[in-house]
């Protein structure tokens, strides 16, 4: 039997116990994971949690129960709103009415009556897990794919093999509409090793692709079909800035797969480009995405322009696929595995050469895909460091193992500068997020939106980088920076304390009281007068 997750938010503590004692929440199939006592704390808890159910108040300071369920329904559509309240008014009931709200339940709240709301919905939530996780409605989907000649299309569209002038015929004779202006192609991986016992891997990649297109909507006119074990999914952008709004919400559906129909999703997304016939290098940088899991971990989204700002100079046109192998086993795997590979390498180019030309062709390419690669990662070593030409004459001159071990010694040093060059990018994106913070914590206005818009980057990538570097939530940050303001100032100056509110980006004296205890365990006031008599 699934356990589905209740918050429960009302600024009455006593409300609180009441309801949590007057109902068997175990024998219904639900768990109260915790409580929150007005609306703002409660939409950070659903953000952090994704309850399956909140049952909130309307009247509650700093955010009111309707403003939170708008909120929960525009951020979270999964989770089930109920609302109760102690103000039986037309106007809150019609509020309620429009929001989809579950039930409107008046205070007090009867045990009876909330056990059968509870009862009520525990079959509701059952009958659509039900049907997300019904074989038969899976297997009915998966009868019931793209058309054939649409999926060709796309397919031979992101493999680079649509000519200019047969662009116009195939959008017409396919009834296919691309107005751009810009384009993106996302590659949804899912995990067939992370499987629940029940589960085929083949139908849930099915339910996967079919949650997409229901959760994604018309918003970015994508296009949807199957290639290489994978979904792929080509949206359409207004501008090259809206690939950060894509991302955040691929991030977002990672999660949602996860927890609705237990699926590991991860989503590549690739380089924004004006042109379809440009989707063949935006296919193969979103598939590359995919592949850095291994650093960035499953369930979420990765942008290709976030994670590898300084790998990836521009689209890597190799058409040797050892040469991909051995790049992309540099940036992410072991030093066990470069080892192999450069080694694999090695054999292919040099031991089919027969004579001494086809060795010095061979060790002309050597040396131009590694020179290729460390300019379009903007490595510097000091093999490349001099004149080429001498750099070559020695490497010719070199014995076979020399050689072998100085092109195995080079890829490992270009592992290391990608690795100091990754980190360097990452605390570069923190320090400037705390400069940010620092000039302009006195803006009521500051919020993680803002910083990313800023930075030029997807709040799912900034919050995993900013949490990772400093062992901190940003907004957690932001509050402990404005709270070490206001402190200072509560004891340097003699200011009121709704002016320091004001001056560190608090328009509610109230709210920034409660923030201010939430820290420090007093108010300001008394924080001021606590240190006053310490100093005497």
């Amino acid at each position: 039997m699934d356990i589905y997750t209740v918050l429960l938010v009302d600024d009455e503590e006593e409300v609180i116990q009441v309801i949590e004692k007057k109902i068997n929440w175990e024998g219904l199939g639900f768990s109260v994971i915790g409580h929150a006592n007005n609306g703002i704390k409660a939409l950070e808890m659903v953000e952090e949690y994704q309850p399956d159910v909140v049952m909130t108040d309307i009247k509650m300071p700093y955010m009111n129960g309707l403003e939170l369920t708008s909120r929960i329904r525009t951020e979270f559509p999964a989770t089930k709103v109920l609302i109760f309240t102690g103000f039986d008014e037309f106007e809150y009931a019609k509020e309620a009415v429009h929001l989809e709200v579950e039930e409107y339940i008046l205070k007090p709240v009867n045990s009876l009556e909330l056990t059968n709301v509870f009862t009520s919905l525990k079959i509701k939530l059952d009958q659509e897990i039900s049907e997300k996780r019904n074989a038969e409605i899976l297997k009915n989907y998966y009868l019931e794919s793209l058309p054939f000649l649409k999926t060709n299309f796309y397919t031979t569209l992101i493999e680079g093999r649509v000519r200019e002038e047969e662009v116009e015929k195939y959008l017409g004779d396919y009834q296919i509409e691309f107005e751009g202006p810009y384009y993106c192609c996302l590659v949804v991986h899912t995990s067939s090793t992370q499987v629940a016992k029940n589960m085929i891997p083949v139908l849930l990649a099915m339910s996967v692709q079919k949650q997409a297109r229901e959760y994604f909507g018309e918003r970015w006119k994508t296009k949807y079909f199957s290639y290489l074990g994978n979904l792929v999914m080509i949206a359409q952008l207004e501008s090259e800035n809206e690939v950060s709004d894509l991302t955040d919400e691929c991030d977002r559906f990672c999660r949602y797969a996860r927890r609705i129909i237990g699926a590991v999703v991860t989503i590549g997304v690739g380089w924004v480009c004006p042109d379809i016939l440009d989707l063949s290098q935006s296919y193969a940088s979103a598939r590359e995405a995919v592949s850095y899991r291994a650093i960035y971990g499953t369930s979420r989204a990765i942008n290709i322009r976030e994670i590898a700002p300084q790998e990836t100079g521009g689209f890597e046109m190799a058409s040797d696929a050892e040469i991909s192998s051995l790049f992309r086993t540099i940036r992410l795997d072991s030093r066990e595995d470069i080892v192999e590979e450069a080694n694999k390498y090695m054999n292919h180019i040099f031991l089919p050469a027969k004579s001494l030309q086809h060795h010095h062709i061979a060790v002309m390419e050597l040396v131009s895909v590694l020179y290729r690669f460390a300019v379009n990662n903007d490595i510097q070593t000091e093999a490349f460091s001099g004149d080429m030409g001498e750099l070559y004459g020695r490497l010719i001159e070199m014995a076979p193992d020399a050689l072998r071990t100085w092109f195995v010694e080079t890829c490992l040093v270009f592992q290391e500068s990608l690795i100091t060059t990754r980190n360097k990018s990452r605390r570069s994106f923190v320090l400037r997020a705390q400069e940010y913070v620092r000039d302009n914590f006195a803006d009521a206005g500051l919020s993680l939106d803002s910083v990313c818009e800023v930075l030029g980057v997807s709040n799912s990538y900034f919050s995993t980088i900013f949490k990772k570097e400093t062992g901190n939530s940003f907004i957690s940050y932001l509050t402990d920076y404005r709270m070490d303001q206001a402190a200072r100032r509560l004891l340097e100056t003699n200011e009121k304390s709704y002016i320091i509110a004001k001056e560190v980006g608090y328009t509610d004296p109230n709210y920034f009281s409660y923030v201010f205890k939430r820290r420090f365990g007093v108010s300001p006031t008394k924080y001021r007068t606590e240190h006053e008599k310490s100093e005497k």
